[in-house]
Formats: C-alpha cells, sequence, structure tokens
C-alpha cells in the first residue's frame, strides 16, 4: 500500500549492478532485490516509469517487506527488511519453485499502485463508475473510515491484477500456480469486504486469457472495471 515516506531512505540507483551498493545491503535484501529486478528494469526501460528503488536502512519491524511510495513525482519501490521478520518469512512461505516469479508478481502489483499514482487516479473511479456510499447508520468518522477501505481495496485489487498480468506475460507455465498462491495469500485470516479482500477480482482473473493487453496495465483495466461493477 502506498505510503509517503518519512524516515531516512538509502537509494539504490541500480538493481543489481556489481557496485550498486551491494556492500551496504544485507543477504535478504539482496535476494528480494534479485527477484523483483526484471519487473524494475521493464519498468524502467520499456515503460518509461520514474521509478527508484529504497532500502530503508533502519530496523521497520511490523512494515511490510516491500511497498510502495510515491514522492515528488516519483514512484519509490521501498524494502523494508532490518529488524523486520517478515521478509525472511515470505521469503520462506513461499514454494522455491515460485519464489522468483512470486517476487516479480509483488513487485509488479506495487508497479500497479505507481500507475494510479502517476494517473492521478489514485482511489478514484474509472470513468462510468460511482463509488458507493457509507452505510446509514455509521458514525461520521466511522463513515470516512469505511469510504477509505473501500477505496484502498479496490486499488490493492487493481494491483493483484497488474501482478497475474506480469505473471501471464512472464511466467505463463506457472500462471495457474501463482494465481492460486495469491488466492491463498489473500484468504488467509479474511475479514471480507476489508482493505485486501480481493477475491472477487483474483475470480475473475481464474483464466488468463482475460489479461490481454499491450502492457500490465492495460490488462488489468478492464478485468479491473469488471469487478467494480458488483
Amino acid at each position: 500500500m502506498p505510503r509517503r515516506l518519512f524516515a531516512a531512505l538509502a537509494l539504490v540507483s541500480a538493481v543489481l549492478s556489481p557496485t550498486a551498493h551491494a556492500a551496504d545491503l544485507t543477504p535478504l535484501e539482496m535476494r528480494w532485490l534479485q527477484g523483483i529486478a526484471p519487473v524494475v528494469s521493464h519498468a524502467r526501460e520499456a515503460l518509461s516509469l520514474p521509478l527508484d528503488i529504497v532500502v530503508q536502512p533502519q530496523a521497520e519491524p511490523g512494515t511490510a517487506p516491500l511497498a510502495l511510495g510515491f514522492v515528488d513525482g516519483r514512484c519509490k519501490l521501498v524494502l523494508s527488511m532490518r529488524g523486520n521478520p517478515e521478509g525472511q518469512r515470505q521469503i520462506d512461505a513461499i514454494d522455491p519453485a515460485l519464489l522468483g516469479p512470486a517476487l516479480e508478481l509483488m513487485a509488479a502489483h506495487e508497479l500497479g499502485h505507481c500507475r494510479r499514482y502517476l494517473d492521478g487516479a489514485w482511489h478514484g473511479m474509472p470513468a462510468g463508475f460511482v463509488a458507493a456510499k457509507a452505510p446509514d447508520g455509521l458514525a461520521p468518522d466511522l463513515q470516512q473510515a469505511w469510504l477509505d477501505m473501500r477505496s484502498t481495496r479496490r486499488e490493492e485489487a487493481y494491483g493483484d491484477l497488474v501482478g497475474l498480468a506480469w505473471t501471464r506475460a512472464r511466467h505463463f507455465e506457472l500462471y495457474a500456480r501463482l494465481q492460486a498462491w495469491l488466492v491463498a495469500e489473500r484468504s488467509a485470516e479474511l475479514i471480507p469486504g476489508s482493505h485486501h479482500d480481493t477475491l472477487a477480482w483474483l475470480a475473475l482473473a481464474r483464466d488468463p486469457a482475460v489479461l490481454e493487453g499491450r502492457t500490465m496495465f492495460e490488462a488489468a483495466d478492464r478485468v479491473w472495471a469488471n469487478g467494480l461493477k458488483d
């Protein structure tokens, strides 16, 4: 989930260049950087996205290992691994045969957020759609929390579909397994309708044929809009 970056940041200007500050990175950070490198290279070279890689140099317990920030018109893929067991836990929880493609899927998910920010569309609805109103009877502060939750859920769904579109294009033979893995991740400790309940969209993307498009963003757009109709 995108967030502004208030902590001190260490920028990695290149991904896995032999001299890309490797001495300052931990083995876990290097493993994640290796995993997301194909997506980062594609974003910069083929899509010309303004994208930086950021490694948090201080301990960030309880933070998502990989997240997106948006600062001064640039997207920041942020790795928060130090003092944060989630980075290793996520690596350990993935089937080794899926690890590289799964890390790519995660990075592509974050680039879906990047695209929405760059388009000025974050938390917005596409043309022809109107966001639902908060249920009657909620206190004013809970109404805003409900609306924010619904908006975040939509953005998480878009990111998931971008990740699956990347998988379809780059790892087609693993698509079914990675789609099922993502469903399992989203189903764990699920609160229906909450921020990360993207299951309705993932069900629409069970067949990789629906995710066709010139870019992973274009491929996600139609499926995402179809999920908004329900």
